[in-house]
């Protein structure tokens, strides 16, 4: 399962200095507009000590962290969603991406122009949300408008997503982003119906501000937390970027889909595998390969800490540590697994 997560922000913001410093690929960034034209995608690991404590301890040849791809996305203006600046071809390419992370500028510099002139985080996050919105509501009346004629013919399915389409519609047109709204956002997300739709605004949103604690108002914390994202507040300006904010990022990115990580160890490799958290044995051992989730028998389990307290697999099953789980059982982070399949 790979995790894929799209920077996005108005031009000059700081994104691909982020890109390049996530990824350590040498990119364009320059002090004017649509440097960035088409999504520069790259695959950062995610820092993960567990995986580097198996890999030593099985002697491992090759360890293979989780891993997130991260897409810089060119820089949006106001008007995108009606073609303005790259338009649609920006707002296309967050299609790709299972969520976002909005770099928001707080730092002052003359030097460095601002799309609008002057810098105003909250404005700033406005305008993009603004922007998401009117092309989700474009797309959620467009649906809308087919489903109510289903609707009409007494069809239960085309009922039941008609209440939905009509709450997301009046959410979109009151300047509300649906997922900030847990129940709202749930039902669009279990419904497999509306997988077609590819929803910008029920993305989960991680703003990164760019800048110094001292250029973060309150105001824009708080403007955040009503929205019911988080946030990382770095400098990217700074030689020790790196060091400070940017490894935690990856981090939340992979958290906030809820995600987690299992293992496999041995000589050959050491590697973590991704699931959501909640995902049963036979679904998590089909991650490793299909035909495991097909021909599955049961796991062999252990969490990490007690694996290496016990000195190795055998030492572990000697002292009764190793559990037997069968189709069930829900695989938790951190959990070491050995698949018993047909």
């Amino acid at each position: 399962m790979k995790l894929s997560i799209g920077i996005v922000g108005l031009p000059n913001v700081g994104k691909s200095t982020l890109f390049k410093a996530l990824t350590k690929q040498d990119i364009t960034i320059a002090n004017y507009p649509f440097a960035t034209i088409k999504p520069n995608v790259g695959i950062v690991p995610v820092p993960d000590e567990r995986v580097e404590t198996l890999a030593t301890f099985s002697n491992s040849k090759k360890k293979i962290p989780a891993v997130v791809e991260f897409f810089d996305i060119a820089g949006l203006v106001k008007g995108a969603s009606k073609g303005e600046g790259l338009g649609n071809d920006f707002l296309d390419d967050i299609l790709l991406t299972q969520a976002i992370v909005m770099v928001v500028r707080a730092f002052q510099n003359p030097d460095i122009v601002h799309v609008d002139n002057s810098v105003d985080p909250i404005r700033d996050i406005d305008v993009i949300n603004l922007e998401l919105m009117l092309k989700d509501l474009s797309t959620v009346t467009k649906r809308l408008s087919k489903t109510e004629s289903e609707a009409r013919t007494g069809k239960k399915e085309a009922v039941y997503d008609k209440e939905i389409l009509e709450e997301l519609k009046k959410s979109l047109e009151e300047g509300i982003l649906p997922i900030s709204n847990k129940e709202l956002a749930g039902k669009v997300i279990a419904n497999a119906r509306f997988s077609d739709l590819r929803l910008l605004t029920i993305k989960r949103q991680l703003y990164l501000i760019n800048g110094k604690e001292s250029d973060v108002p309150d105001e824009l914390l708080k403007k955040i937390a009503s929205l019911g994202a988080d946030h990382l507040i770095v400098d990217l300006a700074s030689d020790d970027a790196e060091l400070r904010g940017i490894p935690q990022l990856a981090k939340k990115a992979y958290h906030m889909l809820d995600l987690i990580s299992f293992f496999t160890t041995g000589e050959d490799e050491t590697r973590a595998w991704t699931i959501v958290r909640g995902t049963k044995a036979p679904q998590a051992a089909g991650v490793i390969h299909t035909d495991f989730e097909a021909k599955f028998i049961r796991l062999e389990v252990i969490q990490c800490p007690k694996l290496l307290e016990a000195g190795g697999w055998g030492k572990a099953k000697q002292k009764g540590w190793l559990r037997v789980e069968g189709k069930e059982y829900e695989v938790k982070d951190g959990d070491v697994l050995e698949v018993r399949h047909g």
